[in-house]
């Protein structure tokens, strides 16, 4: 399958399939891109967009995440 296919199956799934498919192969996806170095600067400005999408700030952000790490 090509990149372009792979994206039109994922468009055409319900958002409830869309949810569980980020939620099982991010990790994954994530573990294997983190192998060079570079990527986490192409990353970068997509979270920060998808951030800024959803109105949420980056200190909200930071404190959620700060509240899961005492929950560990």
């Amino acid at each position: 399958m090509t990149v372009d296919q792979i994206k039109q199956a994922v468009f055409n799934l319900s958002p409830e399939q869309k949810k569980a498919f980020i939620l099982e192969t991010l990790p994954d996806l994530a573990r294997d891109a983190m192998q060079d170095g570079t990527f986490l600067l192409q990353l970068f400005p997509v979270f920060m967009g998808i951030l800024k999408d959803s109105g949420i700030e980056l200190s909200q952000l930071l404190q959620l995440a700060g509240a899961m790490q005492g929950n560990r």
